[in-house]
């Protein structure tokens, strides 16, 4: 098992930042792609950004490259991800999840699920 608890979320006006964390405990966090995917109310979970167990490989949307940031330090078990210029659209539950499947996008095939953390962005 591997538990994950986000946070770092909030209020903040378009074009601030936000940088959120995602803290792990249990099974050997530097085996697992660690991914942060968005939902937003009425919508479907999409696919933000995900980081391989090394931590030299990074993917991103399209929506959030060039804003966003994934980085991962193994020695804290810990995943981050800075988020600049943000926009009103990027307003959901940012999720973490941890995966030992390289299909990093898809979200069915990660394992463990943190609890989400809110970002509100206004305009």
């Amino acid at each position: 098992q591997v538990q994950l608890v986000e946070s770092g979320g909030g209020l903040v006006q378009a074009g601030g930042s936000l940088r959120l964390s995602c803290a792990a405990s249990g099974r050997t966090f530097s085996n697992y792609i660690m991914g942060w995917f968005r939902q937003a109310p009425g919508k479907e979970r999409e696919f933000v950004s995900a980081i391989n167990w090394r931590g030299g490989i990074t993917y991103y949307a399209d929506s959030v490259r060039g804003r966003f940031t994934i980085s991962r330090d193994n020695a804290k078990n810990t995943v981050y991800l800075q988020m600049n210029s943000l926009k009103p659209e990027d307003s959901a539950g940012y999720y973490c999840a941890a995966s030992r499947n390289p299909r990093y996008s898809d979200g069915t095939m990660y394992d463990y699920w943190g609890q989400g953390t809110q970002v509100t962005v206004s305009s």
